[in-house]
């Protein structure tokens, strides 16, 4: 255990000392206001205050973790040690800069709570973030900051032990369309079949009336694959179901069809199984419990995992309706136009509410890829994205974190935009299992 003292234990501090000490490099934490406690405590310890008590291990605050509600910060970036840094504090200090204030002001997306211009869908922008605009988006800086903090501890305390975490992978699967045209209305197959007459789109009309006819298997049914990927490389896999109902964003297969019923309860057998909250349950609480409670009708077991459609969540009041509704594990945090790590660490962390100064029951699992943001938005070939994902999967294991990617079923067909890229996913698990 290590003992910190600080002038005032809020709790702020508590939050991000128990996550980068506790949860990030596995050492208990404990803390105290009373310098006497401090002087007399035998083991290891440091202080996190304006000015050291004496010649102990120490680093210097910054104003934010004592402070409560959301003002405007003041940051300038700079660099130490090759890793980029802010809330710089001088050489008095052990470490050159308030790495738990930084840390918390990243973890809570603190910027996201300041006035910024929202993108098409609502949602804050990577490039209007602090990570994206210093150039350190793609690198997990709050696990990097841990594992430097503990080489100074490492330097003052060489007798004590530490354990040491393991790397860990997470395969999510959104499913956003199960399938490319079964199961789906009347109406909706005309209509599609209609628009692929209208576009020309001659050779998408006849797969869709052979797959219709059961000539041809539905292209975006891979489910059989990912769960044979899944035991061929022993991978953690979780399903995220998209069963809202139909919207402009929301054009899965009805809930109500027996076939889709029937494939997620298949998946409950082979893997984890989480709800993909619909387009409008950012700010539609009834709406997003309808969904949840369809989901456990369908499964009959608690629904407790969840990621947002389009990853559209605004913060605090998104998850402050998945902690009324129940869920505590959340797969939101990650951005659709860019890949990295979008609260700066590979780490699962709790949800710290700036709103009410808390921490909440909530755990979010930040994701550092997704399939659509390789292919759509960054126009990378398959080939280019493989390198992508190896350079991100490197980072996270160089802190011992847990790499989370973003797939989806469609993307495993090769059919249509996802052409090249079917053996992906598999090339992927490949790198993943054998680096």
């Amino acid at each position: 255990m290590i003992l910190v003292y600080t002038h005032k234990v809020t709790p702020r501090v508590r939050y991000i000392f128990k996550h980068i000490f506790t949860r990030t490099l596995q050492i208990e934490v404990d803390f105290t206001s009373k310098v006497e406690d401090f002087v007399a405590f035998a083991g290891p310890k440091m202080s996190y205050t304006k000015v050291p008590l004496g010649n102990e291990f120490f680093i210097k605050s910054t104003n934010l973790l004592f402070e409560q509600g959301v003002s405007d910060v003041q940051i300038d970036v700079s660099v130490w040690e090759d890793v980029p840094c802010f809330f710089f504090q001088g050489q008095k200090s052990t470490i050159p800069f308030d790495v738990f204030s930084a840390s918390f002001f990243l973890i809570t997306r603190y910027e996201e709570y300041l006035p910024h211009i929202k993108d098409q869908y609502g949602r804050f922008p990577a490039n209007q973030s602090l990570a994206f605009q210093n150039g350190f988006l793609e690198k997990p800086v709050i696990d990097i900051w841990a594992y430097k903090l503990l080489d100074k501890i490492k330097e003052r305390f060489p007798d004590y032990e530490y354990k040491e975490r393991t790397y860990q992978y997470i395969s999510t699967i959104d499913v956003d369309h199960a399938y490319a045209y079964k199961y789906k209305s009347s109406i909706r197959a005309i209509g599609g079949f209609l628009k692929d007459i209208y576009k020309l789109n001659f050779l998408h009309a006849i797969d869709r009336i052979a797959v219709r006819f059961n000539l041809r298997k539905d292209p975006y049914n891979t489910f059989e694959e990912i769960i044979s990927l899944k035991k061929k490389y022993q991978v953690r896999t979780i399903f995220f179901f998209l069963i809202g109902d139909y919207s402009t964003y929301d054009t899965n297969v009805s809930a109500s069809k027996n076939k889709f019923r029937l494939l997620i309860k298949d998946m409950v057998d082979y893997a984890r199984v989480g709800l993909h909250p619909s387009f409008y349950t950012m700010n539609d609480v009834e709406k997003l419990k309808t969904e949840k409670e369809r989901l456990e009708g369908i499964t009959n077991m608690p629904i407790f995992r969840s990621r947002q459609h389009y990853l559209r969540f605004a913060l605090p009041d998104t998850f402050q309706k998945l902690i009324d509704l129940e869920i505590h594990e959340d797969y939101s945090m990650g951005y659709a136009s860019h890949v990295g790590f979008r609260a700066s660490t590979c780490t699962p962390f709790y949800f710290y509410d700036l709103d009410f100064e808390i921490q909440t029951p909530l755990r979010i699992f930040p994701f550092a890829l997704m399939d659509t943001t390789l292919n759509d938005y960054m126009k990378l070939t398959p080939k280019q994205s493989l390198g992508k994902i190896n350079d991100l999967n490197n980072e996270v294991k160089k802190v011992k974190g847990t790499f989370i990617t973003l797939f989806h079923n469609e993307s495993l067909s090769g059919y249509m935009r996802w052409k090249g890229w079917g053996r992906v996913y598999e090339s992927m698990l490949k790198i993943i299992t054998n680096s």
